[in-house]
């Protein structure tokens, strides 16, 4: 299963395993606190540090509980295994005891080459399976982590393989990035937008904040012909006649008709829930706020399809308001903040959202459908960019995993592959 060229060693005679810091309520409360990673910080050969904890530490132990750059993190609960090396992003930072840190202890070990033959064998080949303690909350303790048999080849082919994934790993990070920088585009691009127009004409106050002047800001009731709750039939996998829209296939702007689910009803039943192009579907129950409110556009897909009982149906006058149009003001921050605003919270711990509080939510409205449409045209812009560098992303990570398993189990070696169509910094900064 494993490249069959490569020699075994138990992973204790290649590392030292240290153990972390536990904390307590003399630590929780102490001054002099140190930061430290736990395993919600450590991912697949990432470490999150979006959100780090403090704790004290006594002198006299700190120093066999710090990091260095270098160190191999391995997740002792949670999803146990998962691993990641510290580069030494901070100065100082200590880890907790549900973290075992790893040392190489001769020169011959790449340390991310073990992150990735664990990820290999605990997320793609199964043969870990067991390797964690019984207990109510599976667990890898330290004897157990040092008895692991790892492959151990020649240092020239662990860093051969850690630079052909961690090349693939950088193009990941890159569209992530690049994701990232394009949904703060639109997020101040709706702002300018919704706010100042693309005409650059004055701006007036109004109950929404400043618009311009020619802009009319006005309650969803004036611009849409039909409001209606959806289907409450029993929907199931199995394709029966109707396909049924809910909640999970309803994204910022558009249908994901990727979930779908069906129902079946009699033919004059079922008219009455049948989508039409430019119809608007509302979010109108959800345990996030946020989701709330939400809506998309049917576009015609898929065909024939319904709504369900959690979704609010809009049809508009398409005279007065591009359906497009709405969906991006009430995808964007100000938007998202008045149907929070008006939503009603619920004892299961959800909001909803009923008929008369969607007709009663302001809409800022440009005097023509046309100029409406210019703005819907530079945010659907942008979309196109994020979707394409989701899609990108998505790629990338299929081909990470191909790799993954094929490296490890000696399928191919680096020097069949060619990966310089790959858009990344250079190979020695990333795999460093």
């Amino acid at each position: 299963m494993i490249n069959e060229a490569w020699p075994f060693r138990p992973l204790g005679e290649l590392f030292e395993i240290g153990a972390g810091k536990t904390m307590s309520a003399a630590a929780r409360d102490g001054a002099e606190k140190t930061p430290f990673l736990r395993t919600s910080n450590v991912l697949w050969d990432e470490i999150d540090l979006t959100k780090v904890d403090e704790m004290a530490i006594p002198l006299h132990e700190l120093s066999g509980k710090l990091l260095r750059p270098g160190d191999l993190l391995v997740c002792e609960g949670g999803e146990i295994g998962r691993a990641a090396i510290w580069n030494g992003e901070r100065e100082l930072m200590s880890f907790q005891n549900h973290l075992h840190r790893l040392r190489p202890l001769t020169d011959d070990v790449d340390p991310r080459f073990y992150v990735y033959f664990l990820q290999c064998g605990f997320t793609q080949l199964g043969i870990f399976e067991g390797a964690g303690n019984k207990t109510t909350i599976p667990n890898l303790s330290r004897n157990r982590l040092a008895a692991l048999d790892v492959p151990h080849p020649e240092i020239h082919e662990q860093r051969d393989i850690v630079r052909a994934l961690a090349r693939v790993r950088a193009a990941m990070k890159l569209h992530d990035r690049s994701t990232g920088l394009a949904q703060d585009l639109k997020r101040a691009a709706m702002l300018a937008l919704f706010t100042k127009g693309l005409r650059g004409e004055a701006q007036k106050e109004t109950e929404i904040g400043p618009v311009p002047e020619s802009w009319d800001v006005v309650e969803f009731a004036e611009v849409r012909e039909r409001l209606q709750y959806g289907t409450s039939t029993r929907c199931t996998y199995e394709p029966t006649d109707y396909p049924v829209l809910r909640i999970p296939n309803i994204e910022p702007g558009r249908v994901n008709a990727f979930d779908i689910k069906f129902g079946t009803l009699r033919k004059d039943e079922a008219q009455r829930y049948l989508l039409k192009d430019g119809d608007l579907i509302f979010i109108r129950t959800n345990g996030v706020i946020e989701r709330l409110g939400a809506c998309a556009v049917f576009a015609g897909e898929p065909e024939g399809a319904l709504f369900a009982s959690y979704l609010i149906r809009a049809q508009l006058k398409l005279d007065r308001v591009d359906p497009y149009f709405a969906a991006h003001f009430y995808e964007s921050e100000l938007g998202t903040s008045i149907v929070a605003g008006r939503a009603t919270p619920a004892a299961d711990g959800k909001y909803n959202l009923n008929t008369g509080t969607i007709d009663s939510l302001p809409l800022p409205l440009p005097p023509t459908v046309d100029e409406q449409r210019e703005i819907v045209a530079v945010l659907d812009a942008i979309d196109r960019k994020i979707d394409s560098h989701r899609r990108k992303r998505s790629s990338l990570d299929e081909l990470f995993k191909a790799l993954l398993h094929k490296l490890m189990t000696g399928e191919i070696r680096v020097a069949d592959l060619d990966l310089s169509a790959l858009d990344v910094e250079p190979v020695s900064e990333v795999a460093a």
